[in-house]
Order: structure tokens, then C-alpha cells, then sequence
């Protein structure tokens, strides 16, 4: 048996699958290109962000489960892979802690431009204290777009540690949900805007999705209101943001995911003032990737061992 895996994983899954007589096997580069060329006879697969598109499964013959590595599986063809019968699971929830503290220190760094203040007294500029408008966050309001695990750990957070006042738009979301974590259940995405000093995207989707933050919605948030995006890249039209940026039209946006990852370097988006941008980090801690890890190491072993394992995606 035979687990190829698309890019680096937390050491524990390897050990763990190894001492179940499953032998892992690496792609030489994370591109789908070379996963289609190398996938061959592979039981199972571990991808990342990455995915796995249609031509990569279809090459593959033997494969038996592709187990995502995090919650997102917008990147994997799951229609395709259940024509063939290969069952798809991810890992809900596993990186939730992470990316919600990356969350809120995007939103602390952005209110403080503590990246800005970083470079100015690398080079000298002592003086930046000076003309620095920072944004204190308690008793500013906090704007969830979507609520899930990730926004009530977030709300959470920014209502107990800073004092905000916490809303959030999800209109899937049970009411009961809301009143659990003691935030403002908002009806509309448009009041929500109108109304958030600090706006965080953390609603689910398919890549196909039109973007929530574009030109239209972007007109409705507060000239100093701070956009924070570790959701999913497709949620926010960068060309547009990167417009209203260049205008002053909000205080600032940091963002950990994009449109297109990596974002070309000569994207006018990366030359936007008041910008703070990661590399979708946001699971990206040793406690959360070995999580991640070990679960889709069980789940592969559940699979290929004839057991059923946790957290099957459903066909779209």
C-alpha cells in the first residue's frame, strides 16, 4: 500500500503510516502538472492547498481516498473522484485555533501598522511614531462574515481579550448558534459592512463563487473600516480592493489567501498601500500541522485497512 503525498506534511503522519505498512511517497515539486505525472500507482493521496484536479485522478488508477489536508476541498475535483469511486474526506475544524489567532494579529497589525512601523525603524525613520493614525479596537465593532468554527473562535476571542463588539452574517447558521457565543446575528451582508470597523471573511464556498468584496460591497464599508481575509482567496476581487486601497477608501486590509496563490509579483494588489499580506499560513503551527497531519493519516489508514473514515465530502 502506497500514500503519495503533494506537499510536506507533519513528520508524525509519515511515522504513523509507516508503521502501518503504508508507504509514503513524496511529488518532486508541489504543481499539479508534476502530481499527474507522479501520482501512478498510488493507493492514496494527502494534498494540501494544492488539491487534486481531474486529469491527477484519472492517472491514478489505484487510488482508493484522497484525504484533504484542512477543510477547504474547493481544489479537488470531488465529482470526478466519486465517478471513480475514491472516496474524498477532509479535516474540519483542525486548524480553527491557528487560524483564528492569525486572524485577530492581522487585525491588531493592521489597526497598528506594526509592519509599517517595522520597516520604518529599520531604516531609520524614528519619526514614523509621529505621523502613524493607529486604530485602538476596543469597543469597535467586529463584522464575521460567515460563522463558523473558525469566526466563533475569533468573536471569541476579540469580545473576552479586546473588548469588541462582535456581529457576524451567516445565513446557514442556526439562531441558536449566534446567541451561544453572544454576538449580533445580522440579517444582510450590506448591513454588516455599513456597520463593522473590522470586516473578516471566513465564509466557505466553491472557487466558481462570485466574490463577496468587490466593487459593489466595497462602497459599503466605513472610510477607516479594516477588511481581514484567511478565508478563501475567490472571496475578494483583488483588482477592486486594490483600487479602493490606492483611494484611502479604508484604513487598511491584510490578507493570508488570494485569487490566485502565489499572487504575481507584479500584481497591483502587492504594491497597495496599507496592505499586509501572508502566505496562507493560517493553519501553519506545529500544533495544528500535526493535527492536521495525523488525521488524514488516519483516514488514510481507515481506507485502505477496509474501514470507514471521518469527515467523507460529499459530492457537490
Amino acid at each position: 500500500m502506497e500514500c503519495f503525498i503533494t506537499q510536506p506534511v507533519h513528520e508524525a503522519a509519515i511515522a504513523f503510516l509507516n508503521s502501518h505498512g503504508i508507504a509514503t511517497r513524496f511529488a518532486s515539486r508541489p504543481d499539479m502538472q508534476t502530481v499527474t505525472k507522479e501520482i501512478g500507482t498510488a493507493d492514496a493521496v494527502i494534498t494540501r492547498d494544492l488539491g487534486l484536479d481531474r486529469q491527477a485522478i484519472l492517472a491514478a488508477p489505484n487510488l482508493k481516498i484522497i484525504s484533504c489536508h484542512g477543510a477547504g476541498t474547493n481544489k479537488i475535483d470531488v465529482s470526478t473522484a466519486h465517478e471513480q469511486g475514491i472516496l474524498v474526506t477532509n479535516t474540519p475544524g483542525a486548524n480553527s485555533q491557528s487560524v483564528a489567532e492569525l486572524t485577530v494579529g492581522l487585525m491588531l497589525a493592521s489597526a497598528r501598522s506594526i509592519c509599517e512601523a517595522n520597516q520604518a525603524v529599520r531604516r531609520g525613520d524614528w519619526n514614523f511614531r509621529y505621523s502613524v493614525q493607529g486604530m485602538e479596537l476596543h469597543g469597535k465593532t467586529l463584522g464575521l462574515i460567515g460563522f463558523g468554527a473558525i469566526a466563533q473562535k475569533v468573536a471569541t476571542i476579540a469580545s473576552k481579550g479586546l473588548g469588541m463588539r462582535c456581529t457576524a452574517w451567516s445565513p446557514s447558521m442556526p439562531a441558536t448558534v449566534f446567541s451561544e457565543h453572544d454576538v449580533e446575528q445580522v440579517q444582510d451582508l450590506e448591513s454588516l459592512l455599513r456597520n463593522a470597523d473590522v470586516v473578516s471573511i471566513h465564509r466557505s464556498g466553491k472557487i466558481t463563487d462570485k466574490p463577496i468584496i468587490d466593487a459593489s460591497t466595497l462602497p459599503c464599508m466605513r472610510p477607516n473600516a479594516i477588511l481581514i481575509n484567511v478565508g478563501r482567496g475567490f472571496a475578494v476581487n483583488s483588482t477592486d480592493l486594490a483600487q479602493a486601497l490606492e483611494l484611502g477608501q479604508l484604513h487598511g486590509a491584510a490578507l493570508d489567501v488570494f485569487q490566485q496563490e502565489p499572487p504575481a509579483l507584479d500584481a497591483p494588489l502587492l504594491k497597495s498601500p496599507s496592505l499586509i499580506v501572508t502566505p496562507h499560513l493560517g493553519g501553519s503551527t506545529q500544533e495544528a500541522l500535526q493535527r492536521l497531519a495525523l488525521i488524514c493519516a488516519h483516514q488514510v489508514r481507515d481506507v485502505l485497512t477496509g474501514k470507514k473514515p471521518d469527515h467523507i465530502v460529499l459530492a457537490h
